[in-house]
């Protein structure tokens, strides 16, 4: 199992349109490229101190690391794309990939 996981830091007062536009429509898209099998999300409950916003995690799970690979290749571009374009100067994201030992 290999977990593709996005940390985002948004700002306070578009936290609640993020999150619907995130479960409505994002999380689906990346989804419906068939590359994951499920995903989690989670909210940052000890944010350091000077930290504006509010952080999340997504975490979408793919058999293999060949999945991930075709996600990024062939689907993240157009998909980080519009995240970025909708939310330009509101957040802040990065992306780590984490492979099952256990």
């Amino acid at each position: 199992m290999v977990l593709y996981s996005v940390t985002v830091n948004v700002d306070k007062d578009i936290e609640e349109e993020w999150l619907d536009w995130m479960k409505t429509s994002h999380i689906p898209k990346v989804l419906n490229t068939g590359m994951f099998k499920e995903y989690k999300m989670f909210r940052l409950l000890n944010e350091e101190s000077g930290v504006e916003g509010t952080t999340f995690s997504i975490q979408y799970f793919a058999e293999d690391i060949n999945k991930i690979n075709e996600y990024l290749e062939n689907h993240a571009p157009d998909l980080i794309n519009e995240h970025y374009e909708k939310y330009k100067d509101r957040h802040v994201s990065f992306r780590t990939l984490l492979e099952q030992i256990v």
